[in-house]
Formats: C-alpha cells, structure tokens, sequence
C-alpha cells in the first residue's frame, strides 16, 4: 500500500518545501499540479521546478495544465458571478488534473488531497487500521504567521481515500466535513455525503497567507475570490494594517451568502509545541515567520 500526497501550486516555494519535509517520511509519492493560467484568468510562468527540492526530487510528479477549462463563461462583460464561476472552474480542473498521475497505482494505494498550505498531520495516523471509506483531517487554521492562529474555527482541508474511492480529487475536497448517520438515506445517492467517516482529531495544519506583502496582494487580485476583494476596494495599506493588528477580514463562522463574512477578526499567538517538528526544529531559519514580542 502506497501513500500519495496530492496538491496545486500557484508560487508558495516556502511552503512547498515546509510540505515536503513534514510529509516526506510518511508518503510515497508527491504529485503537485501547476497551470500556465491563473484563477482569475491570467497568463503565469511556470513556477514549480523539481530541482529546488533535490532531497525529494525523486519522489515528486509535477504535472502542467495548458488550457483552461472548458466550461467557463465567455462573454465580453462579466459580473461577479461569471468571475466567480469561472475561477472555480480553473480550481476544479487544475484539482481533477491530477488524477492522469493516478494510473500506475494499486486501487488500494490511499491518496491525499490538500492545497499546498494544509498540512495534514500524519505521525500519528495508520492508514492500515483505517476502515472507513474517506479521512478529513480537522486542522487548525493560522494567518500571516507559524503561531497566528483563528481561534475556535476548525479547518478540513486535507482530505484522503483509497483510489478504488475517489469519484474526482475536486469531489473528493468538497466532501462534507462530517460523519453522517445510518438512517440518512440520502448519502447512499451523494458523493459528498458519507456514513464512512474516520474523522482525524489532532489533523493538521493550515497556513494561510504566509506571505510577504506583495505576494499577498497578487495573491489576492488573483485566487477565487479575487472579484469580491477588488469590489471591498482593499489596498496595500489595508494588508499592512492587518498584520500590524493581527486581523483578518473575514468571519469563517458566517454563512458564505453574508455581508457579515467580511467582519474584522483577531489572531492569537500560540505556543511553538503545537507546530509540527520540523518547523520547531528549524525555528532559527523561519524566525521571520514568528511573531515575536
């Protein structure tokens, strides 16, 4: 039984090699997926190359998409819906692209899937005992920062199964995140409802917007949401505002459909011990990603 680690990839080099080191003794493979376009629609170099991570090289398959996806709208005027849509048609094909890597492995082998700053915890999780059909991994979810972390909101965003489970790697990220019971009927004609849940605790870590300014502004004008974040009119200075004050401008506990998502939110500083080792142990190389008093 193999273990592969699946992911994308937009610029996050840092965070690349963060992956491959905290996963490394515990997955076979890694395969990351890049596309010459943005989520937004624009034209991008090809970032990723095997040769920054020589101590992995031999266990990564990097895989290019040229095209954009088929199904996104084509008009000369799009509105905010048509924006939206179409940069989850670009996630969703560049998601699904990963699976042409899949076709040389056992329908036993486990894949993972995660966006490349969620990091499931592995060290203590045995994919041999595992019985169940589909495994989130409940994370904890950190901003700007190794020990900012967004109390009280608990992230799923690695997600795994066997291969002879997985109908899709962007149905398999939209499973819902919880174990629902025998007399609902209803997840026996559903694929993002499940009985067979193994639900990982101590799951992970999500590293949200670890970034310096600049890339967190062409992050921004660039990922699925870049249509909502130029309507709010967000700038330079309200990024540097946000890191001065330890905030984030959304509310992960309001519903998507409301205004009040993009309430203020304040960050905690947590305790080292609660990141994986391989960040303890390499503080001094990542100190200028520790807020520090």
């Amino acid at each position: 039984m193999k273990i592969i680690d699946t992911t994308t990839f937009f610029e996050e080099k840092m965070m690349m090699n963060l992956r491959f080191n905290i996963l490394n003794s515990f997955v076979d493979n890694f395969v990351v997926c890049e596309a010459r376009f943005t989520h937004s629609g624009k034209s991008k170099d090809i970032n990723f190359k095997k040769k920054d991570y020589p101590a992995f090289e031999h266990k990564i398959t990097h895989l290019i998409i040229d095209k954009e996806p088929i199904d996104i709208i084509k008009k000369d005027e799009l509105n905010s819906y048509d924006l939206r849509f179409n940069s989850i048609a670009r996630i969703r094909a560049q998601r699904d692209y990963l699976m042409k890597s899949l076709a040389d492995y056992s329908s036993d082998d486990y894949i993972i899937y995660s966006d490349n700053d969620e990091i499931p915890n592995l060290e203590f999780f045995d994919f041999n005992k595992n019985k169940n059909k589909i495994i989130l991994f409940k994370q904890k979810l950190f901003y700007y920062k190794f020990n900012l972390l967004l109390p009280n909101v608990n992230w799923y965003g690695s997600k795994a199964c066997k291969i002879k489970n997985l109908k899709s790697i962007d149905i398999l990220r939209s499973i819902k995140n919880k174990k629902y019971n025998s007399f609902r009927i209803d997840t026996l004609f559903s694929d993002l409802k499940h009985q067979s849940v193994n639900i990982v605790n101590d799951g992970g870590w999500h590293f949200s917007n670890l970034k310096n300014i600049e890339e967190l502004e062409r992050k921004y004008l660039n990922d699925e949401n870049h249509a909502e974040y130029e309507a709010l009119g967000h700038s330079i200075d309200k990024i540097k505002n946000n890191l001065k004050n330890k905030t984030i401008d959304y509310d992960h506990s309001a519903k998507k459909s409301s205004a009040k998502r993009f309430n203020s939110t304040k960050l905690e500083i947590i305790d080292i011990f609660k990141l994986p080792k391989f960040i303890q142990l390499n503080k001094d190389k990542y100190i200028d990603w520790f807020d520090l008093p």
